[in-house]
């Protein structure tokens, strides 16, 4: 008996280290700041060293809150004439679930392909009679990593990746999940703030892509062909990327992609982040960016939260960034749920990341990089407009926190690696 108890034990902490930890060595030193993002080194080593190549000829489009994310998603739904490809991390019950699995059961049985990749964990609340009416209509619906005894190692790598592409033309992403909470138009703390984002042009290619690279890793079968790669001609004047990550190719690549961009800046960071919970590298670049002269403003969620855990394991962070002179902003009304950063008013990187461990670390993420003024102009404003609905934390509102909050922090920063 003690030595099933011993080797169940072994096993137990043996799966621990497998899915939180990395075989990959972590960047755990200061990117060096040496040019700006203007530069067109910065450009090169965006999409030579880091991603893919940075496509001109793009248009994207911003949607703020549910009331004009759905809707316009669900009208490129229902407008597909030969695929639609949709990932995402939270698909729950509701009426907006049964909007879209109504829409994506309707063009599959049209005779379009209709690829749906659901991650399990995220997933784990969809209404089972939505799905099989789904495949009922000729759906091809995978769940991604699910639970099996053969895959326990990799239960921790989920796909949080938001992304939906239609006819390989018109793609979305952003951070909203196919659940009640995202409905509305964030008017009160049951509906949360976020954004989402449509996309033409050449990068969409990109988007399936990376979608298409899940999909092939959960059903063995790769899709190609002009239905799913169609030729695209320029939509807009906008150049853009597609960004992504994984635990099983280059879980670092996020990371490493927002410090470049954030060592790069000279002039300004904005960081919208639903969870942020900068590791030490990432805490001492944006500290460099301040010393540099740099404006560095960050909007969290404020009382209003999902996750109160990782809410107290960030707080309990900023004591170094405040003393820097970095600006940290909760948002009040409800849960903001957005994930963007804004640098030198010229690039714009908007979609699934977090800046938390699990983002940079654990989760398949896509982000899209959009390298253009008035784009970030726009977001710029969004962000600001956003602020004014945030309470400022100060260095002296930090400090003053009671001892039961920072014994509380504390506890969470210790659960931060893994949140």
């Amino acid at each position: 008996m003690l030595v099933l108890a011993a080797f169940l034990a072994a096993l137990l902490i043996a799966l621990v280290v497998i899915n939180f930890g990395s075989g990959e060595r972590r960047v755990d030193r200061e990117i060096e700041h040496l040019y700006p993002v203007d530069d067109p080194q910065f450009d090169r080593a965006m999409a030579l060293m880091l991603g893919p190549t940075i496509v001109p000829g793009n248009r994207v489009q911003e949607l703020a809150n549910g009331d004009r994310i759905f809707p316009a998603m669900l009208e490129a739904i229902r407008g597909a004439r030969s695929t639609v490809l949709f990932e995402t991390f939270i698909y729950w019950s509701g009426d907006i679930g049964t909007a879209f699995a109504e829409a994506l059961s309707d063009r599959a049985a049209a005779g379009l392909k209709v690829h749906v990749l659901l991650d399990w964990v995220g997933s784990t609340r969809v209404d089972r009679e939505l799905v099989r009416r789904m495949c009922d209509a000729g759906v091809q619906v995978r769940m991604f990593h699910p639970l099996r005894w053969y895959n326990l190692g990799r239960m921790n790598d989920r796909t949080h990746r938001k992304l939906l592409i239609v006819d390989g033309r018109i793609g979305f992403t952003g951070g909203v999940g196919i659940a009640p909470q995202w409905c509305g138009d964030a008017q009160d703390p049951g509906h949360w703030r976020d954004m989402h984002f449509r996309v033409e042009g050449p990068v969409v290619a990109q988007m399936q892509s990376v979608m298409l690279s899940n999909w092939n890793k959960t059903t063995g079968r790769v899709l190609h062909g002009r239905d799913y790669f169609p030729e695209l001609a320029p939509a807009g004047g906008m150049a853009a990327q597609m960004f992504a990550s994984s635990p099983s190719g280059g879980s670092e690549s996020m990371l490493q992609m927002m410090l470049l961009a954030i060592t790069a800046a000279v002039r300004s960071i904005d960081i919208a982040s639903a969870y942020f919970v900068p590791d030490e590298v990432a805490l001492q670049s944006l500290r460099s960016a301040a010393a540099r002269g740099v404006r560095v403003r960050v909007i969290t969620p404020g009382p209003h939260t999902d996750q109160d855990t990782v809410r107290r394991a960030s707080r309990g962070l900023w004591g170094p960034l405040l003393e820097a002179g970095v600006e940290m902003h909760e948002y009040q009304p409800t849960m903001y749920h957005c994930k963007m950063m804004i640098v030198d008013g010229l690039l714009t990187s908007v979609g699934s990341t977090n800046f938390d461990p699990r983002s940079f670390h654990l989760n398949d993420e896509a982000n899209l990089n959009v390298y253009d003024g008035e784009f970030a102009r726009r977001m710029t404003e969004v962000f600001e407009a956003d602020l004014r609905r945030c309470q400022r934390v100060t260095l002296a509102d930090w400090q003053r926190r009671p001892w039961p909050e920072k014994l509380r922090e504390r506890i969470s920063a210790v659960l931060a690696p893994v949140l």
